[in-house]
């Protein structure tokens, strides 16, 4: 259900057309909720058909004319009563975790291989959202969306400090083990 959430405060933020919005999506909401292309236009028909945004009209005839979307006020209450909605947290799914339990019974060949690619990656994006705190974030830019936006980042970037540090353990103890 949250796809429909993260476009509408997206074009809350910013009118946009499918496009815009896809490359928003692949450079910030992206980062902590992803979705295909078709996933987003497929999602935007739905919202349009429930009168939550509508095609922002235009000057010109609308055949091979991209069209843009805002949101309506049904769908800024929808947005609303879902911000104020309580949910749970998710339960953990991860791979690489579920890997390393495997092969406490299977063996652990190519796994460090894997584990230091996966530090790496953390590395990149730990990196990526520093630069992006740094550029977007600078001291005294406190308004509160502005300050939402940045706990955000935060928690993107506390996230990938755990996985970096973790990570360096997990390849620690890798040293540690007999050979099998």
């Amino acid at each position: 259900m949250s796809l429909p959430h993260a476009i509408l405060t997206a074009l809350l933020e910013k009118p946009s057309s499918g496009l815009e919005l896809t490359r928003r999506f692949d450079r910030s909401i992206g980062y902590f909720w992803s979705a295909t292309h078709q996933q987003i236009y497929r999602e935007l028909g739905r919202l349009e058909a429930e009168g939550h945004i509508r095609t922002l009209p235009t000057e010109q005839p609308a055949r091979g004319q991209k069209k843009s979307y805002e949101v309506l006020p049904a769908g800024r209450a929808e947005l609303a009563r879902w911000t104020a909605t309580a949910q749970d947290p998710k339960p953990q799914r991860d791979t690489l975790l579920l890997r390393l339990r495997a092969a406490a019974v299977v063996g652990t060949e190519g796994l460090e291989a894997d584990l230091r690619r996966h530090l790496e990656l953390h590395r990149q994006q730990l990196a990526e959202y520093e630069e992006i705190e740094r550029r977007d974030f600078p001291p005294g830019k406190d308004a509160p969306e502005d300050r939402l936006r940045h706990l955000v980042l935060r928690a993107g970037i506390d996230l990938e400090s755990f996985w970096t540090r973790w990570l360096g353990q997990a390849l620690g103890e890798f040293g540690e083990l007999p050979e099998k």
